[in-house]
């Protein structure tokens, strides 16, 4: 109950702050590609429930719906990203519009990222250890220690030591190291 009030009051404010950037964000990504601004990821929740997901739409319309580590498999991911969308990937202001999805309660300020529909592997892992009985989050544990530069079992490690380990002390200290993160642009590779 804690940690939902939490979530609903460092989001109210995090919209309030944060405005100028979605509007900014939003009017780069409608000018600079055709389609909407926002794109609707189908993810993975709590009890492996799926959910939609707003997200600035950073690629172009018609990019396959795959996990980051496996477009680089297949292709160069680059060729998909609109003009804004390394930039914003970077910065990390495609994730904004997540705080709808925290606000209606599909996620989280701190948890797991949620994984895609598609991502079989990663739920699987999860699944066996419990990780998926967690809210996502918009940041976690293993988004500060790796993010995409991770491969798929350290990131559950990660996530099933948040399960074991979770308070409010350890979420505020990732929210701090995820600003920290998030403005050094650390483990970023799209």
């Amino acid at each position: 109950m804690l940690k939902r009030l939490l979530d609903i009051v460092l989001t109210l404010g995090g919209i309030i702050v944060l405005l100028p950037f979605i509007a900014i964000t939003y009017l780069l990504v409608k000018l600079s590609s055709a389609g909407p601004a926002l794109y609707w990821s189908q993810r993975v929740g709590r009890e492996n429930q799926l959910f939609l997901m707003p997200k600035f739409r950073s690629m172009r319309i018609g990019t396959p719906q795959i996990a980051t580590h496996l477009m680089n498999q297949q292709a160069d991911p680059d060729v998909f990203l609109t003009p804004v969308g390394s930039f914003i990937r970077k910065t990390s202001l495609d994730e904004l519009p997540q705080l709808w999805s925290v606000l209606k309660g599909d996620m989280s300020i701190v948890g797991p990222r949620p994984a895609l529909f598609n991502q079989d592997d990663l739920i699987s892992l999860r699944t066996e250890n419990q990780v998926h009985t967690l809210k996502p989050g918009i940041t976690g544990w293993a988004q500060i220690n790796g993010r995409d530069e991770i491969p798929i079992p350290a990131k559950v490690t990660l996530d099933a030591y948040y399960l074991s380990h979770q308070s409010l002390w350890l979420d505020l200290k990732i929210i701090i190291m995820t600003i920290v993160k998030v403005l050094r642009r650390d483990n970023i590779t799209h």
